[in-house]
C-alpha cells in the first residue's frame, strides 16, 4: 500500500519547474510535436533504448514521413526499415494502426485516450501519452520509467505484476498529476516524469543527489532507492538451436526464404532453418560441398537462440528442393532481416 501520511501538494510543480530546466528539449519527435511523430516514438521506445531509437527514428521518417505512406506501403517495406529494432509485432502492429487511422478516422489520430486505445498496439500508457502530449488530455502515463519514479517516491514495494497493485500505482499518478487544466502544463509534466527516470532516477545508478523530489521521497530516505520497485519474476530462459542453410550464387544472390506471420522473426526474411545438421545436409544437391561457420548466440525476451549456419556456394542459381527463392545482390540487401542474420550476411565473410 501507499503510505498514507506522504504528504504531495508539490510534486507536480516540482516536476514542472525541473523539466523546464534540466529536462530533454531536443528529442526529434518533440520537434514538431505532433500526434504522428509522438507515437513512433512510444512504440519505437517500447522494450528499446533511447540511443537505439534516436538512430532509426530519422531513417524510419525519412522512409514513411507521415501517416498516410506508412499506411499505403506494403509490409514488407515497414518490416524492411523496423530491421534492427526487434520486437517485429510492433512494426505489424505499427503498419495496421495506421491502416486504421486512415480508415476509421481519416488519417487524423483520435483526440482521447479512450479512443486511441481501440487503435492496434496501442496500450493504455501509449494512448496517454499521445492523449497527454498532442492533445492536453489530463490523464497519466505509466511507462517503465514512470512506474520507477513513483514507486521510489512513494515508497510503494508491491508486485506490479499484481493487477491490483499496478491499478493501485497508477491511481497515484493519476492523483499527482498537475491540477492546472493548461495544456503545455499537462505535455511538460508528463515530459518531465518521462525524463527523470530516463536520467535521474534510472534503474540501476539513480543519481539521488541530483533529484528534485529527493526531499519527501521514501526511497532517498530509506537509502535504498534500488529496492523499488518490486523486482519483476525470472522467467526461465529457453535455448533453442537452429541451423541456418547460408546458399549463395557466384553473382551474390542468396536462397532466402519470408518466414510465417507467426512465431519468431514473423513475416521476415531469413536464411531456411533446419532442427539439425543433417537436415541441413540433406536439403543440398548430392555432392554439394558445404562448410559450418561458428555458432552465433542471440538473445530473444525469453530465449536464447543458438545459431549454427552452414555455408554453401554454387556457381549459377540451381533450382534447390527447399522453400525459398533466389534473391539477387541488389535486392535482398534492401528487404527486412532479423538482426543476427543481417550481421551473419553483412559482416561475416565465409571462409
Amino acid at each position: 500500500m501507499v503510505p498514507p501520511a506522504i504528504a504531495t501538494p508539490d510534486f507536480a510543480a516540482i516536476v514542472l519547474r525541473w523539466q523546464a530546466h534540466h529536462g530533454r528539449h531536443d528529442l526529434p519527435w518533440q520537434h514538431p510535436r505532433d500526434p504522428y511523430r509522438v507515437w513512433l516514438s512510444e512504440v519505437m521506445l517500447q522494450q528499446t533504448r533511447v540511443q537505439t531509437v534516436l538512430a532509426y527514428f530519422p531513417r524510419f521518417l525519412e522512409r514513411f514521413p507521415d501517416i498516410t505512406t506508412l499506411a499505403c506501403a506494403p509490409e514488407e517495406d515497414v518490416l524492411a526499415a523496423w530491421a534492427g529494432m526487434g520486437y517485429y509485432g510492433r512494426a505489424r502492429n505499427l503498419h495496421r494502426c495506421a491502416q486504421q487511422v486512415m480508415a476509421c478516422h481519416g488519417g487524423a489520430f483520435p483526440r482521447s485516450a479512450a479512443q486511441l486505445r481501440t487503435l492496434p498496439g496501442i496500450g493504455a500508457s501509449t494512448a496517454h501519452a499521445i492523449a497527454a502530449l498532442c492533445f492536453g488530455e489530463r490523464v497519466a502515463i505509466f511507462d517503465a520509467n514512470v512506474r520507477r519514479v513513483l514507486a521510489r517516491f512513494l515508497g510503494f514495494g508491491a508486485d506490479l505484476s499484481v493487477r491490483m497493485h499496478e491499478h493501485t500505482l497508477w491511481a497515484e499518478a493519476t492523483r499527482l498529476l498537475p491540477q492546472s487544466n493548461d495544456p503545455t502544463d499537462l505535455a511538460r509534466y508528463t515530459q518531465g516524469m518521462m525524463d527523470l527516470g530516463a536520467t535521474v532516477c534510472t534503474a540501476r545508478s539513480p543519481r539521488c543527489a541530483d533529484c528534485p523530489l529527493r526531499a519527501e521521497c521514501v526511497a532517498y530516505r530509506l537509502g535504498t532507492p534500488q529496492r523499488f520497485p518490486h523486482p519483476p519474476r525470472r522467467i526461465a530462459r529457453e535455448l533453442l538451436t537452429m541451423w541456418l542453410l547460408w546458399v549463395q550464387a557466384d553473382d551474390d544472390a542468396l536462397w532466402l526464404l519470408r518466414r510465417p506471420s507467426r512465431g519468431i522473426w514473423a513475416g521476415l526474411y531469413c536464411l531456411p532453418t533446419c532442427p539439425t545438421h543433417a537436415a541441413v545436409l540433406a536439403a543440398l544437391p548430392p555432392h554439394a560441398t558445404s562448410h559450418t561457420i561458428p555458432p552465433i548466440q542471440h538473445e530473444l525476451t525469453h530465449r536464447t537462440l543458438l545459431l549454427h549456419p552452414v555455408y554453401c556456394r554454387f556457381p549459377c542459381r540451381i533450382p534447390l528442393p527447399l522453400e525459398g527463392q533466389w534473391m539477387s545482390a541488389t535486392d535482398w540487401p534492401t528487404l527486412g532481416f532479423p538482426a543476427p542474420i543481417r550481421r551473419l550476411l553483412l559482416e561475416q565473410p565465409p571462409a
